[in-house]
């Protein structure tokens, strides 16, 4: 999507932002549906930038905020890109959507297809989080799982385009999602006073979030809303059993291949070939950043560690960029005085056997109180 940047120049006032609905429907003019009948909402909210002290000591660094996406309707940062997606699938008439899914993306478009009327087929592999696997059948959609994983949930999508006359909504397969997801970039850069963070963490999956905050930024410094110079530099960050952005990225790769057994608990990175792979490992070199992924083994200790220790509903997902960041002060490659963001992408709430890996079992019939004493 492209705007007239020029006329949003001259008719919105950037300081006068914070009198609109604190929604991300406030950044209208660089939104694309044309006709607010249209909009299908859930009531998605300004999510919080949290300042967290106690991790950044537990890892060695200045400053660290958590942009905090679980707050989101259905628990996670695909709320955005599906209400843009669903209400321009409402504004240009579409009836019937199909979208594959390893996690979060299935249950959000399901939720936002009831909402605006629409049907909602997804599919998803067998081995998909419980909770997520349920969720898009509550919100009424036909949901379907498969044996193979999200690409090969890809192409069964594809195949039936014709006989079934869906739309395809899988990542970047459409224009509107990406628009979404760009504005946690508008949000994160109004909620830091228009000066951006020395670095961002992203889980990467399909990379739309790291893709649209990359055009955010694009677009704020067209408008001349940024202050200063300094724009932050994008760290993709992945599973170290299922990596291949952060494989092309270190084989000098505009394209990633796709790995033989790719694995990992965080089901939403679990991507073996992103349809944006190119575009990810661009915004990423652009910026002057890079991908790069951490030990699978330790992935639930960080997760187990942020919740403990900062009380945010850290997902898997999310844990992983922990990993990333003390591997990038440990090479040298982050500097323990930048401000970084991390962004958690979803609730952990939504990822129980993640939940039930992390912590050990408990046994409510036979109570040990020298243990609860200690």
């Amino acid at each position: 999507m492209r705007y007239d940047l020029e006329q949003v120049k001259a008719n919105v006032d950037r300081d006068k932002l914070v009198t609109r609905k604190n929604d991300l429907w406030r950044y209208r003019e660089l939104l694309p549906l044309e006709d607010d009948v249209n909009r299908v909402s859930l009531g998605e909210g300004m999510t919080a930038l949290l300042n967290c002290p106690k991790l950044a000591a537990e890892f060695g660094i200045a400053k660290l905020w958590v942009k905090d996406e679980s707050q989101l309707p259905t628990g996670s940062f695909k709320a955005r890109g599906m209400a843009l997606a669903v209400s321009m699938a409402k504004e240009l008439g579409l009836r019937r959507l199909a979208v594959p899914t390893a996690g979060n993306a299935g249950g959000a478009m399901a939720a936002y297809a009831a909402r605006g009327g629409l049907e909602a087929y997804v599919f998803m592999p067998a081995d998909t989080p419980v909770v997520n696997r349920y969720e898009a059948t509550l919100f009424g959609a036909k949901a379907f799982v498969a044996n193979g994983l999200i690409h090969e949930c890809a192409a069964i999508v594809a195949q039936g385009m014709e006989r079934m006359e869906w739309f395809d909504f899988s990542t970047l397969k459409e224009p509107y999602r990406i628009e979404g997801k760009k504005t946690m970039g508008l949000e994160l850069a109004e909620q830091m006073n228009w000066s951006l963070p020395d670095r961002i963490l992203y889980p990467t999956g399909g990379g739309t979030g790291l893709i649209g905050m990359s055009k955010a930024f694009a677009e704020l410094e067209t408008l001349g809303w940024l202050e200063g110079d300094r724009r932050p530099r994008l760290v993709s960050c992945q599973s170290s059993s299922c990596s291949p952005i952060a494989a092309a990225f270190d084989a000098g790769e505009r394209f990633a291949e796709t790995p033989t057994d790719p694995h990992t608990v965080a089901s939403g990175i679990r991507v073996p070939k992103a349809v944006g792979d190119f575009m990810i490992l661009d915004a990423v070199r652009a910026s002057g950043g890079r991908a790069a992924h951490a030990d699978e083994s330790k992935l639930l200790d960080w997760m187990r560690i942020a919740c403990k220790l900062e009380g945010i509903s850290l997902c898997p997902e999310a844990a992983i960029c922990l990993g990333v960041l003390e591997r990038g002060l440990r090479e040298g490659w982050i500097d323990e005085n930048e401000e970084v963001v991390l962004f958690n992408t979803g609730a952990v709430q939504k990822n129980l056997e993640c939940i039930e890996m992390a912590l050990p079992a408990l046994d409510l019939q036979n109570i040990d109180w020298d243990l609860i004493s200690n």
